[in-house]
């Protein structure tokens, strides 16, 4: 991206913002929906992305990643809610969970297709190929099911008491237990990462990436 290092810091910053906000709202939005107010009462139920952010997770990591051209992804502060006060059980808390993820998919399909009819190279084309990856990365590493990450509230669904505890354990420790995750795991989350943005980029833009 043509726009040098202090131009590509603020417009990767711009774009998280709006990324993880969209999810985080979207999680929010669709609680509230079901019955459950907690988002809104704890002030979550916003576009400020204030509310939202972990300076580590959300801006310092996936900057660094790409700075040093890897794959780009990060999490949240997870949205609080009470699965209990949901509409539909716990399908309401399915739709709950997939709706951060989803956010970011459909993000990214318009990124596409604003990338598709762009055609030539250019700066916007760039800043808008980086959209597509960041929504991408958040979309897919989100997806993994390790608490509290979405992923892990689907298979919450589907898995026995014993497996369910260990869950439960392992979200009390909040957003250091995905610190730890990444840290130990990022030689197989990154080549993961990697070639599943890839995939994903070339469907939706046709520009084939390399990480």
């Amino acid at each position: 991206m043509d726009i040098g290092v202090i131009g590509e810091i603020i417009t990767i910053i711009a774009i998280l913002a709006v990324s993880i906000t969209t999810h985080e709202f979207m999680h929010g939005f669709i609680a509230d929906r079901l019955g459950d107010d907690t988002a809104r009462l704890s002030g979550r139920l916003t576009l400020n992305p204030l509310k939202h952010v972990d300076p580590f997770l959300t801006v310092a990591m996936p900057l660094f990643l790409h700075l040093a051209g890897l794959p780009p992804f990060g999490a949240a502060k997870p949205v609080p809610f009470n699965p209990s006060r949901l509409r539909n059980g716990e399908t309401g808390m399915v739709m709950v969970s997939l709706a951060g993820p989803l956010t970011n998919l459909v993000l990214a399909l318009l990124g596409g297709a604003v990338v598709r009819l762009m055609g030539a190279p250019s700066v916007a084309f760039d800043v808008m190929m980086l959209f597509v990856i960041v929504n991408l990365a958040f979309f897919i590493f989100n997806l993994i099911p390790f608490p509290p990450l979405d992923g892990s509230r689907a298979l919450y669904v589907l898995a026995p008491e014993p497996v369910r505890q260990l869950m439960r354990t392992i979200e009390s420790t909040g957003l250091l237990g995905v610190a730890v995750f990444i840290m130990v795991g990022f030689r197989f989350i990154g080549p993961f990462m990697g070639s599943a943005i890839g995939i994903l980029t070339e469907v939706i833009t046709g520009v084939r990436l390399t990480y």
